[in-house]
């Protein structure tokens, strides 16, 4: 009797392009409470301590991507990976520049936490019906004031439409005024758990908001701050159905289904 086996794992590579190993261990903290396939491996990766250690505007991203950019390629490390995450919550150009590049089998499929949890948001916030209620939408709760105009154009982008059209399901940006490091050490837990709920109930005002996403891969863990806030300002029933998304936990889901994707409809 001849058998073949034909299951093939999914090498994923977690990239977190600061430097901080705290964050990072934020984020496998997350991973691990995923229900994930016993085929998924996922691995994880801290840039060199040249990257910032914290990704606070438009220069840290830009350094943040040389840097890992370079350290990548220059190692050959990507052929081993079927997948990259690109853990941080921005406009990464690391997603573009990683994207074009082959993996195990081919192209890697790459994705950020950012794209990840876009498109989570879409899907499942419900579509009622036709002039019956206002909209259901979705929102992002960030870290610093330079987040708000960046992710907002980024939203634009990402989903091709023009920045100066209203966009019904898109509540915005609300920001915490803590940088992704503060997540992990330096400053008061009560003071994040502050601004954290403050932002968050300022988003939930903002409409019949159904997911709340969380938009700093350091934010992973904290879930049950957005939560109060969503209970505090929509009563238990509802508070209890908003939809917090964790942008880590997203973007190996997506992963995950654009490897088999493309495992199913690419050419022999």
């Amino acid at each position: 009797m001849t058998t073949s086996f034909l299951r093939r794992s999914t090498r994923i590579l977690v990239v977190n392009p600061n430097s901080s190993v705290g964050m990072t261990h934020g984020v496998e903290d997350a991973i691990r409470r995923m229900d994930l396939a016993d085929s998924t491996e996922i691995y994880t990766y801290t840039a060199p301590s040249e990257s910032p250690a914290s990704i606070n505007d438009g220069d840290d991203v830009i350094a943040s991507s040389e840097v890992v950019y370079k350290d990548l390629t220059s190692s050959g490390a990507l052929k081993q990976y079927d997948a990259v995450l690109v853990a941080c919550f921005s406009v990464h150009p690391l997603v573009e520049r990683l994207g074009e590049l082959d993996g195990s089998r081919g192209k890697l499929a790459v994705t950020g936490i950012f794209e990840a949890s876009v498109l989570a948001s879409l899907s499942l916030i419900t579509t009622p019906p036709l002039n019956t209620v206002p909209a259901r939408k979705w929102g992002i709760v960030t870290t610093g004031k330079y987040w708000e105009t960046h992710l907002t154009q980024g939203v634009s982008t990402f989903l091709g439409v023009d920045p100066r059209s209203p966009n019904d399901k898109f509540a915005g940006v609300e920001t915490t005024g803590l940088d992704a490091g503060d997540f992990h050490g330096g400053v008061d837990p009560e003071v994040i758990r502050q601004k954290l709920s403050e932002a968050t109930k300022r988003l939930l005002s903002k409409g019949a908001v159904e997911c709340v996403v969380m938009g700093c891969a350091g934010m992973a863990g904290l879930d049950n701050i957005i939560r109060s806030a969503a209970i505090d300002k929509y009563g238990p029933e509802q508070g209890n159905q908003v939809l917090i998304i964790d942008g880590v936990k997203a973007g190996v889901g997506l992963l995950e289904q654009m490897v088999r994707n493309r495992r199913m409809f690419q050419s022999a």
